[in-house]
């Protein structure tokens, strides 16, 4: 299986090419990226080769199925900030992509994920153990490829790594019952998808000799835009189109995961609020027991097109000027500019 080239991969990543590298300079600027993506394609191909013919074959997998290289692009475009593309960017792009790659073996394991990227998830193919066993191998290499650069390096991969790993086992143990449901999901969020969108936009900075006064502003625009991703990703979930999905509405409530607008539901005291929260309740349960998931269609669709949520929807807009607030720091330019209509994008994927 051959992967699409970067520019198709960009072109397909929340209408980059379109949105958020948009006017003259951003086109320049799009090149510059895109050329860039080439060299950390080239190095995924390198460094996901593994003698052990197993090994190899399922440490790819997920790499050919596609991606939207969000991490890598953004540690690119950061890097702007500095020397540009050079060795040390290509290197820890990759790093930081291997390392989710590795994440999404070990999520659909514990999700009980049945696909991924339009394929069959990988302990579909191969079981838990290889799948699991993959995802260590691939934090491995990142790991690998993190001490070629020092310290710092090191340092951030480690710290990003164990925010992770949290981040996962928050959101498996779930929250305790003096915990906000919400707050404690949106920590889950910040630390499972902002940490490492936080860690690519700071990589940029770090090893492209940008000042260094641009880190933490770019760690905290990382972190928010990835929570404003998430919270879309939930409202998207709800959609009632598996053509713009690629799956079934409500396939993470079905699931018995709990998304954001089922949480701020459950905040609601209105009877048909608490009537709708209940039946949610109880199709899960019964889905559980084995039922048709058929069963809570009617009651999915009820909550799509109730406020919880719109003001889902409404948060994400709010992480997303947050994160847009946090470029301040930023000198005006092609940078700042492409940053800034990246979490406006990441925020509303519907245009």
């Amino acid at each position: 299986m051959t992967p699409p080239p970067p520019d198709s991969r960009l072109a397909g990543n929340l209408g980059l090419t379109d949105r958020i590298f948009a006017g003259p300079r951003s086109r320049r600027l799009l090149a510059t990226v895109e050329a860039g993506l080439e060299r950390v394609d080239a190095s995924l191909q390198r460094e996901l080769h593994v003698t052990d013919a197993l090994a190899d074959s399922a440490s790819r997998y997920l790499y050919e199925a596609g991606g939207k290289r969000v991490r890598p692009m953004l540690a690119l475009l950061t890097a702007q900030l500095g020397d540009g593309v050079i060795d040390g960017v290509v290197d820890v792009a990759t790093a930081l992509e291997l390392t989710h790659l590795g994440s999404l073996y070990h999520d659909d394991v514990m999700d009980v994920a049945d696909r991924r990227r339009g394929v069959p998830s990988a302990h579909a193919v191969w079981g838990n153990n290889v799948a699991i066993l993959t995802g260590d191998l691939l934090f491995s290499r990142a790991s690998q490829i993190m001490a070629r650069h020092g310290d710092r390096a090191i340092r951030l991969q480690a710290d990003t790594f164990e925010r992770l790993v949290l981040g996962q086992m928050h959101e498996t143990v779930g929250p305790g019952v003096d915990d906000d449901p919400v707050d404690y999901s949106l920590q889950v969020l910040s630390d499972k998808t902002g940490s490492l969108i936080a860690a690519a936009a700071q990589a940029g900075v770090i090893f492209s000799n940008a000042p260094s006064a641009y880190e933490e502003p770019l760690r905290v625009f990382g972190e928010k835009a990835g929570v404003a991703f998430q919270l879309l990703d939930d409202v998207i979930d709800l959609s009632s189109d598996p053509d713009e999905t690629g799956k079934v509405p409500g396939t993470d409530l079905r699931a018995g995961v709990p998304t954001m607008p089922y949480l701020l539901l459950g905040r609601r005291t209105d009877a048909a609020s608490v009537g709708l929260r209940a039946r949610i309740d109880d199709g899960v349960a019964d889905i559980a027991a084995g039922e048709d998931a058929a069963v809570l269609d009617a009651d999915l669709a009820q909550l799509r097109d109730h406020d919880a949520t719109d003001e889902t929807l409404r948060l994400a807009h709010q992480w997303s000027r947050e994160a847009v607030a946090a470029l301040d720091p930023l000198p005006d330019g092609p940078v700042r500019e492409a940053l800034t209509r990246f979490a406006q994008a990441v925020a509303d994927r519907s245009s």
